[in-house]
């Protein structure tokens, strides 16, 4: 039988193994557009770290989606709509919680743009054309800072 600690050490073992493949998803999604990226990338999490009961008895969990697979592919049990009930509330309470989350960024990213679109248009207040500023530029008198008597101009550093 398994005592507590091998139970402890396979869940450590599926966690670093999840937390990898859920690593390799993100890598493999990275060129796909953020709302789409996003929701996926929550999905799979709950794929891949939702628990479901095994034996109730022992309070003994393992991941749902093993669960599932096991029991639909090599018919050994009669957890498989347990595991899929318990990955559907998952899945549920995971993209309201994202929602929520994107809610909350939503409005800060927009007033965070606009704070920077602001910024950027302020030093554009002049109406004038690079031309009309040069041309006015030339109307200045020279100044004569770093000059000599020869009117050589030495580099100040």
């Amino acid at each position: 039988m398994m005592n507590e600690n091998d139970y402890l050490m396979a869940w450590a073992a599926y966690g670093i193994a999840a937390l990898g493949c859920l690593l390799v998803w993100m890598r493999l999604t990275s060129w796909m557009w953020r709302y789409l990226r996003e929701p996926l990338a929550v999905l799979v999490a709950v794929l891949l770290f939702s628990p479901t009961i095994v034996d109730p008895a022992r309070e003994l969990f393992a991941p749902a989606l093993a669960v599932t697979a096991m029991d639909l592919l090599l018919k050994v049990g009669n957890n498989a709509w347990r595991a899929v009930a318990d990955l559907a509330l998952y899945s549920l309470i995971a993209l309201a919680v994202y929602l929520l989350f994107v809610a909350v960024r939503w409005p800060i990213e927009r007033w965070w743009k606009g704070r920077d679109g602001l910024q950027s248009a302020e030093p554009d207040e002049d109406p004038r054309t690079l031309r009309e500023r040069m041309e006015e530029d030339d109307d200045l008198p020279l100044r004569g800072y770093g000059r000599d008597r020869n009117g050589r101009m030495e580099p100040r550093i």
